[in-house]
């Protein structure tokens, strides 16, 4: 088989002495037992995303390895004491459950400390929220958490939060990349200095714990919290050691854990993918709920940002929610309850991103505050954050079962969502509602929005040509009509442009480029066309609504709007 030059060339790279006996001998097998692999691991480097950076583990430059992730801690040291002059500098480390985590961990914390860095290395897997929470709690200047989110076994990845608590945005995050990009694999520091590594874990759990209590709890009765059963699965991941104990100080005493998926393990062996998106992630937890006359599920990811909710419709059916659903409840609940205080004076804000639903839109209004909405990713949500001072956040989410509420995590945090969503579960039963009713009320209060996404998994080389042919024509070759409905708006976030279809006329978008595409029709429906910034996949988000003048109205609604969203897949050719 033929390998492009330089390709060779970075090859070559890895067969020096730099790199360690093990790892040459590896390259040297797989030149000639699999050459096409060797293609995979080396034809580009890895990058960062939309969550950090992610990649299968292995042999390579485009792989998750003791070098690729030394070389970008190196370079993250190197600017870390660019932009803190003479300050000591503090980092904090997490990692997940997943293969390897504890070791790269390890090594990601020797590079820092032969920086001259100090060093909080959690002791154990935590969850992502918690080492966003820890930044900030230890005055850290940035944070690693070394995780794959919800990808397959294979992965893992690494995330970078800045002081904050937030992750890396623009214009840190370029210039970082530069810095490591310039960096030889032979710059590496990896020789520890371990009186600079200091091991955490009570303390700052504990910490984490009260925190999320007081943000995320609203005065709930104990008769309340008594009265609602939980059914809870972590999906082998690390929100077993924060959620039960939050739930425990919470008052929350019925909370059933699945237990064949209570242990963490980095083959998450009982599913196909761990991921709370996926309705069979949380085929186990529906069942226990059945069995035990459950209120209402909770599911999350490996690191414990996302969450997966399922609650009982109006015949007593177990149904799971989406992430526009959860986000919607729980943000008009927050809204409530900062109205009922008399907080809201004008000078607040709730966030959300441009794949999400325009439901959030509508509550802001409804409530007169702001809604700041950003590019895909909850790094966009602190930004905002960081960015308005003057102005408070009330809470902010985004399709992806991903919820924030407050500012002390400045990251999609499923261990504070999961309370705030027991708090609406807990009270809404009650008053004799559910979750359910809650949310059908706010259809006819705010508008019945419907939201429905599609995954085009495209992997490889070939792949990725194939996710950036799609949308090279979507670009090229326009759609001006859709399911019989004018297009009358498309964004166009590459090139940071707005153009009115009827007028003509364009205008600047001023969110930061990324490519994106949005096609806004004449009946409010929305479609967006996005590459995944950490899969190999494309995703396709359809919103439809209409208004609704009564509950009983909701059934006919929900027919057209579900039959609007099968035309318009139908006409795209997406199914």
């Amino acid at each position: 088989m033929h390998i492009e030059k330089n390709i060779l060339d970075k090859v070559n790279e890895w067969l020096t002495p730099t790199f360690d006996r093990e790892t040459q001998e590896k390259i040297k097998d797989m030149m000639t037992s699999s050459p096409k692999e060797l293609e995979e691991s080396f034809y580009k480097n890895l990058e960062f995303g939309t969550g950090g950076m992610r990649g299968i583990m292995g042999i390579g430059t485009n792989r998750i390895n003791k070098y690729t992730l030394g070389k970008n801690t190196q370079g993250l040291s190197d600017y870390l004491k660019k932009s803190f002059p003479g300050e000591n500098l503090k980092v904090a480390i997490a990692y997940d459950c997943r293969h390897n985590s504890d070791v790269l961990g390890k090594i990601v914390a020797n590079v820092f400390s032969a920086n001259g860095i100090k060093v909080f290395l959690f002791s154990e897997m935590r969850p992502t929220p918690e080492l966003s929470f820890a930044v900030k709690h230890l005055n850290c200047h940035a944070g690693i958490v070394l995780t794959a989110s919800h990808n397959p076994p294979e992965y893992n990845g690494y995330k970078v939060y800045w002081q904050d608590g937030g992750q890396l945005v623009p214009p840190q995050d370029a210039e970082i990349i530069q810095v490591i990009e310039n960096l030889k694999y032979s710059e590496i520091r990896f020789e520890a200095n371990e009186d600079l590594i200091e091991y955490i874990d009570t303390d700052v759990d504990q910490a984490f714990i009260d925190s999320t209590v007081a943000n995320a709890g609203f005065n709930t009765p104990a008769s309340a919290k008594q009265n609602l059963k939980i059914v809870y699965t972590s999906l082998h991941g690390t929100s077993i050691k924060m959620v039960p104990p939050v739930l425990a100080k919470a008052g929350y005493t019925d909370v059933n854990i699945v237990p064949e998926q209570a242990v963490p393990n980095g083959d998450f062996p009982t599913v196909v993918s761990p991921n709370p998106e996926e309705p069979e992630a949380l085929t186990m937890a529906l069942a226990l709920a059945e069995k035990l006359n459950a209120d209402i599920v909770f599911g999350t990811d490996p690191d414990s940002d996302r969450l997966g909710v399922a609650v009982r419709d109006n015949q007593d059916k177990m149904i799971l929610l989406n992430g526009n659903q959860t986000m919607v409840i729980m943000t008009h609940y927050l809204l409530e309850q900062w109205r009922k205080a008399g907080k809201i004076k004008g000078k607040e804000f709730i966030g959300s991103t441009i794949v999400s639903t325009p439901m959030m839109l509508e509550l802001a209004s409804a409530y007169n505050v702001e809604c700041k909405v950003g590019l895909t990713g909850f790094k966009w949500i602190a930004k905002f954050i960081k960015d308005y001072p003057e102005l408070k956040f009330i809470g902010g989410g985004e399709e992806s079962f991903g919820f924030m509420v407050g500012d002390a995590v400045r990251d999609k945090d499923a261990v504070g969502a999961i309370l705030l969503m027991c708090e609406i579960a807990a009270q809404a039963k009650e008053k004799g509602s559910s979750v359910y009713k809650e949310l059908q009320q706010m259809f006819v209060d705010f508008g019945f929005y419907k939201e429905h996404l599609i995954s085009i998994t495209k992997k490889g080389i070939e792949g990725a040509q194939q996710i950036k042919q799609m949308m090279i024509d979507l670009r090229e070759n326009p759609v001006s009509e859709i399911n019989g409905q004018r297009v009358i708006m498309v964004e166009d976030y590459q090139n940071s442009t707005a153009k009115n279809l009827l007028s003509g006329e364009t205008e600047p978008l001023t969110i930061p480029k990324s490519d994106v595409l949005i096609y806004y029709l004449e009946d409010g429906s929305k479609i967006c066309a996005r590459p995944s910034g950490t899969e190999p996949k494309i995703k396709f988000y359809f919103s439809v609504n209409c208004t609704i003048e009564s509950l009983s109205d909701i059934p006919e609604a929900e027919q057209q709007l579900d039959q609007k969203i099968k035309n318009i897949i139908a006409e795209m050719q997406l199914n």
